[in-house]
């Protein structure tokens, strides 16, 4: 079990303990989860802390890519995941030079259990795999508790220092200190950790920012990802139970500007853009508009001795194509298959955290490459230059050899290399996939 000890300093009224595991995750978002769920798994002592109470926050990617509903069909958890409300997305379409649709991936040319991606409220997902990391008695997710530094031994990490994120008025903060022998940041794109080890980012271009809000409204919209509008007022729609949830790409930095034109330029372009939404756009107001501030970068080094980046605080990615909660999941699932043996071995050295970059960085490189083409297709209609459409050589080849489509779909919705649950989380009534032992691109359940 957990080993606890208490200091009791008389010149702070703060209750400080000391606790001792095998590994402490930082952020209980997609990578973290995951992460912590297949290491308890494994025999692995995780606690994984989540600053907020609970998970619901609209801002959160609501895409289940195939290879992540793949895991879970390893994990013995499909079978709960489709009690939840989702939408099936087969494909993902752009509109080409004669205004039809144009056929950029398609799910459904993947050998795959599940050839397709849905949206799923990301909340719900989190829950899911929460609810399913009670029944692990190494895994511990604190709700309600915050890292705020973290603990070093001259130049390794050992640890990090937490408090409780919400506490009464009244009452003094319980600070906790970890002791263990890798950290991960999980903590986002913003990661606290990452910007205390002094691990730089790379940074990759991106001219667009997205203001988030939801109509409430019982109309039947498509079931897709891909922005849709131009002229400046360019919109991507995620349909939920009872209402829509909707991003608008605006240019980055107009914020105030396009606030400062007024409400009713923003009913109009949603309802211009989405007739079905006419009769709902009333509802919107200023107040219930989000800033979204789009950063597209990558940490050049995603560990320092103790401590590993994965998610968006190694990679994060623009809302566009849903791909930031795909890469995370997958980086969850390589820190469980690398890293368990030597945490369990309480020892966990560079090189190890190391060849995890490296393995993880073919399929994110090429995801950005991906997502740079996408950028390149929808900020000129977002800036009012032209319309949303693909450069004529990748029209005509997608239109001429559709079985093309499979390329973006392998990279969208698996990666270049494909991860999958180890032997030790799986489900008993699972098959154990060949590229649990090698990462052979022949094997049937890795295409």
């Amino acid at each position: 079990m957990i080993d606890t000890a208490t200091d009791t300093d008389s010149t702070n009224t703060a209750r400080h303990n000391i606790e001792h595991v095998d590994c402490i995750i930082s952020g209980g978002g997609p990578a973290g989860i995951v992460a912590g769920l297949l290491l308890a798994r494994g025999g692995v002592k995780v606690v994984v802390l989540e600053k907020h109470e609970d998970f619901f926050r609209d801002f959160r990617g609501d895409t289940i890519h195939p290879s992540t509903l793949r895991l879970l069909d390893e994990l013995g958890l499909y079978h709960r995941f489709a009690r939840i409300t989702h939408r099936r997305v087969e494909d993902v379409t752009f509109t080409g030079r004669s205004g039809e649709d144009i056929l950029l991936a398609d799910f459904t040319r993947l050998d795959l259990p599940h050839p397709f991606m849905t949206i799923a409220p990301q909340w719900d997902f989190l829950n899911l795999l929460a609810k399913a990391g009670e029944d692990e008695p190494n895994f511990d997710l604190r709700m309600g508790v915050e890292a705020t530094s973290l603990i070093w031994d001259d130049d390794r990490v050992v640890g990090l220092r937490a408090q409780n994120s919400t506490v009464a008025e009244a009452a003094p903060p319980t600070e906790v200190e970890f002791r263990a022998p890798l950290v991960i940041a999980a903590d986002g794109r913003w990661s606290k950790a990452r910007a205390e080890a002094g691990l730089s980012m790379r940074e990759l271009p991106s001219t667009i920012d997205v203001w988030w809000f939801r109509i409430d409204t019982e109309a039947v919209l498509p079931d897709s990802v891909a922005p849709r509008g131009g002229n400046g007022k360019v919109f991507v729609a995620i349909p939920r139970a009872g209402h829509v949830q909707i991003a608008r790409l605006i240019p980055k930095g107009v914020d105030e500007r396009l606030r400062a034109e007024g409400i009713e330029a923003l009913r109009d372009a949603v309802a211009e853009t989405y007739p079905q939404l006419a009769a709902d756009v009333g509802k919107v107001e200023f107040d219930d508009v989000k800033l979204l501030d789009v950063r597209r970068n990558e940490a050049r080094r995603w560990f320092a001795d103790g401590l590993l980046c994965i998610g968006d605080s190694a990679h994060a990615m623009s809302p566009l194509g849903g791909v930031g909660v795909n890469l995370a999941v997958q980086d969850g699932i390589a820190v469980s298959r690398m890293l368990a043996e030597p945490l369990r071995s309480g020892s966990v050295r560079p090189s190890e955290l190391r060849r995890l970059q490296l393995r993880r960085l073919p399929t994110t490189r090429a995801v950005e490459l991906l997502q740079s083409g996408i950028h390149r297709m929808v900020e000129p209609a977002v800036h009012g230059h032209r319309p949303i459409r693909p450069p004529a050589p990748v029209e005509w080849l997608l239109t001429t050899f559709p079985a093309l489509t499979r390329i973006p779909a392998r990279i969208l919705g698996i990666g270049i290399t494909a991860e999958h649950a180890p032997d030790f989380a799986r489900d008993s009534g699972f098959p154990q996939a060949a590229s649990t032992v090698s990462t052979s691109a022949s094997a049937k359940t890795d295409p």
